[in-house]
């Protein structure tokens, strides 16, 4: 069955400044929430329906979990990623748990042991809920800077919350995700067991349509041409570089203060420079 995408992980050093960020750009961005020592981390969430972006820091490296042979380690990740720089570092998708882990492993794409968790989260009112996951990693040799998994929700009623998804930038959804890779072709038969969806070449590349958003893979030139910025350095694989939001109107996102928006087409793009190290990109919804 097809995956869509579930969320995106926008890592960075300061979440205090990726939320501001976020909010500065018209999203609403939910409350801070700790994950366990073995991850180190925290997060705020943006919210979409069925999708979301995930601002993430590594806050605490004390008890964070090694990878072993069966075992990704969420923390362990994310921490060597900050090392080398910002940006989005994990492309996740909808998932059904041990079935995906299960699937990885017969497509010779990921053999490692599910993971699942608890967390607890807060309604608008501040009332405490129960937020439990079950997570299937994959992983691409050809791109050892983005991590891969699909996220299971046990209790997704107590997660989900349409009052976060109304956005001041008037953003409905993220159309997709962009990959850049020196040959795009290199990572179509991957993305298309991770997805469980077929992948097609197109003339700028490789893509792949989900039920829930796009997955594109671009070359440096062809991607620096769409989007009128540089594509990031691609020298040790490659890497998730751009998100694509879709909103009624884009042209609020041009004059963000102190946020150098450019227009590419009929699209506004927020550079590298000025989104933590990730290209978002916002297009007419209609």
């Amino acid at each position: 069955m097809p995956r869509g995408l579930d969320h995106i992980v926008h890592a960075v050093r300061d979440l205090d400044a990726a939320a501001d960020l976020y909010q500065r750009l018209g999203f609403i961005v939910g409350a801070r929430n700790r994950h366990s020592r073995s991850w180190g981390t925290q997060n705020h969430i943006v919210q979409f329906p069925g999708t979301y972006i995930e601002l993430l820091a590594v806050t605490d490296t004390t008890g964070i979990a090694p990878h072993l042979a069966r075992h990704f380690s969420f923390g362990a990740f994310n921490r060597d990623w900050l090392a080398r720089g910002q940006g989005l570092s994990m492309l996740v998708l909808e998932g059904s748990g041990a079935s995906d882990a299960d699937a990885f492993r017969a497509a010779g794409i990921g053999d490692y042991e599910l993971y699942e968790f608890e967390r607890q989260g807060k309604r608008p009112d501040g009332t405490p809920v129960k937020l439990a996951f079950a997570l299937a990693f994959a992983s691409d040799p050809r791109a050892p800077g983005i991590g891969f998994f699909t996220c299971s929700q046990r209790d997704p009623e107590n997660f989900w919350n349409p009052a976060f998804q109304c956005h001041a930038n008037t953003s409905v959804a993220v159309a997709g995700v962009v990959l850049v890779a020196q040959v795009p072709s290199d990572h179509a038969e991957f993305l298309a067991a991770f997805a469980g969806a077929d992948s097609r070449r197109t003339p700028d590349g490789v893509k792949i349509t989900t039920p829930r958003g796009d997955i594109e893979v671009l070359t440096p030139a062809v991607f620096a041409s769409r989007f009128d910025v540089s594509a990031p350095d691609i020298s040790g694989g490659a890497r998730l570089a751009a998100l694509r939001f879709l909103v009624r109107d884009a042209n609020l996102l041009a004059e963000v203060p102190g946020i150098a928006g450019r227009h590419a087409g009929n699209v506004i793009v927020i550079g590298r420079e000025n989104a933590m190290g990730a290209v978002l990109v916002f297009e007419p919804s209609r």
